[in-house]
């Protein structure tokens, strides 16, 4: 499964995308987890299963969900303790909702 995550600058989805590799691999399951911002949007939006958005890009949400879902893209709005979350459980755990757990 292919994520993508944005946020304001791309530094705090990185740090996600760390957590969720992380806990990918401790769960033996095969993801690829990039992080970006929303002014690699929509280009970015090709040949990912999953777009995660940072908590405090909620004004974005609406538009980028309606791309990405004309691209068969699974689309989620972090809640906002994701960042501070000691693991990639939760996020992972989004992804593949998003995705329709195809992991």
């Amino acid at each position: 499964m292919k994520i993508l995550i944005i946020c304001g600058a791309g530094a705090s989805s990185t740090f996600v995308a760390h957590r969720i590799r992380r806990t990918a691999a401790e769960r033996d399951l095969e993801v690829e987890v990039t992080a970006g911002n929303p002014s690699s949007l929509p280009g970015a939006l090709t040949g990912i299963d999953v777009l995660l958005i940072g908590p405090h890009l909620p004004e974005l949400y609406d538009d980028i969900r309606e791309a990405a879902r004309a691209l068969g893209v699974g689309v989620v709005l972090l809640p906002d303790t994701i960042f501070a979350a000691r693991d990639g459980e939760e996020a992972l755990e989004l992804a593949r909702a998003a995705a329709g757990a195809r992991l």
